[in-house]
């Protein structure tokens, strides 16, 4: 025989894009797990043997939309050197996700309203203490008076922002909030 040919996507890695697409686009409490490992190409078995239950694979899915938009934040702002600009950074970036075929909103705020639990809580609380952390801190390099103030401002704007994008299908809510945020920093540093 020949060589072997090089391996596929791990079970997990199966398991999580297969979670990603179906807990995005229909919701964590709606897709049962038969669907997933459907979807996946994986045993039940495999399923319990690497997540442990179905609250865990959420998290993990959770977890890796958060890595997701923290790349893409983080990368987005490396376009840029002045403060304010990367500051204002994070809602541009904002908008190309609103922009994507697809976008359904925020998935912790569907995956917290959907199904309460620690997992699903511990995921968000994370999530939001990140993108808060990150807001509060480019406020802090913008030289705003209070950033902490700043980025909690900042930061009802950015969810506000989802929020309208997702219910109104409008990608461009990220150019109006983009506009407030500039100004609220203009007020803050001036």
């Amino acid at each position: 025989m020949g060589a072997k040919a090089a391996a596929g996507p791990s079970a997990r890695d199966r398991l999580l894009e297969a979670a990603n697409e179906l807990f995005y686009d229909e919701g964590v409490h709606t897709v049962g797990i038969d669907r997933v490992i459907e979807r996946a190409g994986v045993a039940k078995a495999s399923l319990y043997n690497t997540f442990g239950s179905k609250d865990e694979l959420v998290r993990a899915y959770l977890e890796g939309r958060h890595a997701r938009v923290a790349a893409r934040i983080t990368r987005y702002l490396e376009r840029y050197g002045d403060p304010r600009d990367r500051l204002l950074g994070v809602f541009e970036a904002q908008g190309e996700l609103f922009a994507e075929e697809g976008f359904r909103g925020c998935a912790f705020v569907s995956a917290s309203a959907e199904s309460p639990g620690e997992a699903v809580s511990r995921a968000a609380d994370d999530y939001r203490g990140w993108v808060r952390g990150l807001l509060t801190g480019l406020s802090r390099e913008a030289g705003a008076a209070d950033p902490e103030k700043l980025g909690r401002q900042l930061h009802m704007i950015y969810d506000g922002a989802s929020l309208s994008a997702r219910m109104d299908r409008d990608p461009s809510s990220s150019v109006a909030a983009r506009a407030a945020a500039a100004t609220l920093l203009d007020a803050a540093c001036g």
